[in-house]
Order: C-alpha cells, then structure tokens, then sequence
C-alpha cells in the first residue's frame, strides 16, 4: 500500500514537473518573439510563468537552453518525445508515391511548422544578424537541421525517380531548402498579405518546378 501511494505521488509530481516545464518553455517562446531574445531574461520568463528563477533552471537550464527548447517545443507544436521526422502527418507525406504531391505536402507541413515557430525564428535572424553569441550559435544549429531535413525530401524525390536529369542533389536540397525558408515565409504572407493557403500552393509548385522532371510538352 505505501508502494502504491509513493508510486502515485511519484506520478503526479511527474506531471507536476513537465506541466510546470511546458508552462515556462511557452512564457520564454512568447517573450522571446515579443522582446527579442536579449531584451528577455530568465527572471522575466519566471515572472511570467509564475515561478522562481531557480526554477527555470532546474527545469530546463541556462538561457541558451530555454531559448533551444522553447524553439523546439513552438516548432512542433508540443512537448512530446516524438521527433518531427516521425509524426503521422509527416509519415503519410513520405508516403505519397508521386513526387509531385509529395511536395505539395511538404509544403503544407512547411506552412504550419512556419506559422507555430517563423516569428520567433525571425527575431531570432534579427539578433544573430546583430552579433548576439547565443542567436548566432542557435541558427547556426537550426540551419543545419533544416538542411538535414531538406535532404531527406530530396533523398524522397530521388527514390521516386523524379529529381530533374543533370540536376545534383545537393542543388535540390539547397533550392528547397531556400523557397522553405522563414524569409520567403515572411515576404508572401507578412509583407504582401497572402493567406496561408495562396503561400502553401505557390511553395509547392515552386518547389516541384525547381526540382522535378520536366514534363515533356
């Protein structure tokens, strides 16, 4: 019986804890988009979390931490230890035997990653572009695992036999890569107004156009 009640209050302490975690990773991701990441620190996400410093500490690490794992937690739209490559929306993707429709729901999966995560990841190229250390060495990360990501789509594409004749693969990666990007993200719908749904459908034509076989007229 005493097992039983440690094992229960073990438990709900666990939740405690990750209910608590996940409250300070969407108070640091909020005031990291609306500050800036050098104008926020920790003492202001435990402010907003309503817990102590020390707390933010012990449940996630230093600001740098915070700062990768509020990212992380935005990106994929949850806390749970599943990693993007392995979500059912992103599975039924890779799944698509026609590479054309392939990236057309790539881009759909592009579209709602950028619109949970793409204004923290623009004020996040702000500071890097203004020498902050920590913004600097957190693109540097991301970048590459979106290149790493952007391979796979390409590695798909080659699989199903439809990367366009003389076209290497590292080209495609990058030209995907590119058109994906926050920036191209920002300028459509940020700048010139186009809802989510005219931006999705452009990126998966672009993308197609600029890797795909041509078909022959």
């Amino acid at each position: 019986m005493n097992s039983d009640r440690r094992s229960y209050r073990s438990a709900a302490r666990a939740r405690q804890a990750r209910a608590t975690r996940g409250e300070i990773l969407s108070c640091a991701a909020d005031l990291f988009t609306e500050r800036g990441y050098g104008r926020t620190s920790v003492g202001d996400v435990a402010a907003r979390a309503g817990v102590t410093a020390q707390t933010v500490y012990n449940a996630v690490g230093s600001k740098a931490q915070l700062l990768k794992a509020a990212y992380d937690v935005t990106l994929a739209g949850d806390d749970e230890p599943v990693p993007l490559a392995e979500r059912p929306e992103v599975r039924a993707a890779y799944a698509l035997d026609d590479a054309a429709a392939f990236l057309h729901a790539y881009a759909v999966l592009g579209r709602g990653l950028l619109e949970r995560v793409g204004p923290l990841m623009l004020q996040i190229a702000a500071g890097a572009a203004g020498g902050e250390a920590d913004l600097v060495e957190h693109q540097r990360i991301t970048d590459g695992e979106r290149l790493v990501g952007t391979g796979m789509v390409v590695r798909r594409v080659v699989e199903l036999g439809s990367l366009r004749p003389g076209l290497a693969p590292e080209e495609a990666r990058d030209r995907i890569w590119t058109l994906n990007s926050v920036q191209v993200w920002d300028l459509l719908t940020r700048t010139r107004g186009w809802s989510g749904e005219a931006y999705e459908r452009w990126i998966g034509t672009a993308m197609a156009d600029a890797v795909l076989e041509r078909s022959a007229p």
